[in-house]
């Protein structure tokens, strides 16, 4: 296999993210290069609807092959597409959860999901499945982004909103695995140890939508546990991924990263020793947001391929991690069915 066409094949294992509501020509030029897997969009990138579906519409006309053009629109703080810029009102999970209304909730999902689909997007970095274990947890738990506490209503409302996105061919994406809803800490801020305070309950959400094949994409969290892996946080544990996520929870899609230049792992691991861990623990997908710290889809693509060279990480991961996402940019491009009820 020629050198290019292995760079290509490590391109579509990034999503990357950059600053700005328009884009530079050093970044046109990096995407139309190496045509990612990916590309994540932030508050900094947004400021209308209309500015919006231009901006996507270019990132689309340098992409000579599909690509996921992804946001985190979970609702309430965490909404990129903002009430204030001219977008809907997405309300958060827990105003969700503590309505509790199934009908309602459809009827806001399909509309938030119409939303996304009219300006282009077909990846949404949601819902999130964490349970709201610890009242004191601020990333997750106050700031409004789990349904409850309860496993079974974590379930019925990620079943709900998950569908919605499907029924416009919009992939979703459950996160944090193996559950962020117990911690203390804050990933993006640091090291996250959760081995006191998680619960297997919070592997339920996991275990029955992938079940009902409802899990297309999950996210891993950067959240250490020692009784799951006593050496690595989730991300990089071939443990937590392969063992359990795949074997244990039967999981066969793709593993997206959460974002790879948060200090858990930004402070604790050089990037390439990140890259060959995560990798190697099974990670199809590397996110990278840029909004904290710059650097190319260029470098990141050249990184992994010395990785390879050097026998860190094998050819094999690569072409295996790209025929699960080639199958992920297949269900994007059509309209799926939704899976019955389980």
């Amino acid at each position: 296999m020629k050198e290019f066409e292995i760079k290509k094949m490590i391109s579509k294992m990034i999503m990357v993210g950059f600053r700005g509501e328009e884009l530079s020509q050093w970044f046109a030029e990096q995407i139309k290069k190496y045509n990612p897997g990916g590309i994540i969009l932030f508050d900094s990138n947004i400021s209308s609807p209309l500015q919006l579906k231009e901006l996507i519409n270019r990132l689309y006309s340098y992409c000579s092959e599909p690509v996921l053009i992804a946001v985190d629109q979970e609702g309430g703080k965490v909404s990129r597409l903002k009430p204030e810029n001219g977008f809907s009102v997405l309300p958060s999970a827990s105003c969700i959860g503590e309505r509790d209304d199934p009908e309602l909730a459809k009827e806001i999902y399909q509309s938030a999901s119409e939303e996304l689909f009219a300006l282009g997007i077909n990846c949404n970095l949601a819902p999130v499945v964490d349970l709201a274990i610890n009242p004191e947890n601020w990333i997750i738990v106050k700031l409004g982004r789990s349904y409850g506490a309860s496993a079974e209503k974590v379930i019925k409302y990620a079943r709900i909103f998950g569908d919605a996105l499907h029924s416009k061919g919009i992939l979703s994406v459950l996160k944090h695995f193996p559950g962020h809803g117990s911690s203390l800490e804050d990933s993006h801020k640091g090291f996250v140890d959760i081995s006191k305070s998680w619960d297997p309950v919070e592997l339920k959400p996991y275990e029955i939508l992938i079940r009902e094949k409802r899990a297309k994409m999950i996210m891993t969290a950067h959240v250490f546990n020692r009784n799951l892996d006593p050496d690595y946080p989730a991300t990089l544990s071939h443990d937590i991924i392969n063992k359990l996520l795949r074997g244990k929870l039967g999981f066969k899609g793709v593993v997206i990263s959460d974002d790879m230049q948060m200090k858990a792992i930004a402070d604790h691991y050089s990037l390439s020793e990140a890259v060959r861990l995560a990798i190697n623990a099974g990670v199809n997908m590397l996110i990278f947001a840029n909004q904290m710290r710059t650097i190319s889809l260029e470098d990141i693509v050249e990184l992994v391929y010395n990785e390879l060279k050097c026998e860190n990480i094998s050819l094999e991961k690569i072409i295996e991690s790209n025929k699960l996402i080639q199958k992920l940019l297949e269900y994007a491009l059509r309209r799926p069915d939704i899976p019955s009820s389980k």
